[in-house]
C-alpha cells in the first residue's frame, strides 16, 4: 500500500510540473503540496489500515473544499 502513496505522489508531482509550465500557479501549489503528502505517507510504512483512513480523510477533505469554493467561490462563465 506504501508503494501507491509513492505512486500518488508521482503522478501528482507530473500534474504539478504541467500546470507550473501552463502558467497556472494556484493549480501548481495544490499539486505540489499534494504530491509532498503522498510521498511523505508512503515512507512512513504504516499499516494498511491505517492508509485507507488517511486516504478516506484525504477524499472527505477535498470534496468538502471543492463542494465550498463550486458553491460559494466559482462565478461561472468568468474568466
Amino acid at each position: 500500500m506504501d508503494n501507491m502513496f509513492k505512486l500518488l505522489g508521482f503522478w501528482t508531482g507530473i500534474f504539478a510540473v504541467m500546470f507550473w509550465v501552463g502558467g497556472m500557479i494556484p493549480a501548481t501549489l495544490i499539486f505540489a503540496a499534494s504530491t509532498f503528502f503522498f510521498i511523505l505517507l508512503g515512507y512512513l510504512k504504516l499499516t494498511e489500515r491505517m492508509y485507507l483512513y488517511l486516504f478516506g480523510a484525504y477524499l472527505t477533505v477535498f470534496m468538502v473544499g471543492f463542494s465550498y469554493y463550486a458553491t460559494f467561490l466559482h462565478v461561472p462563465g468568468s474568466h
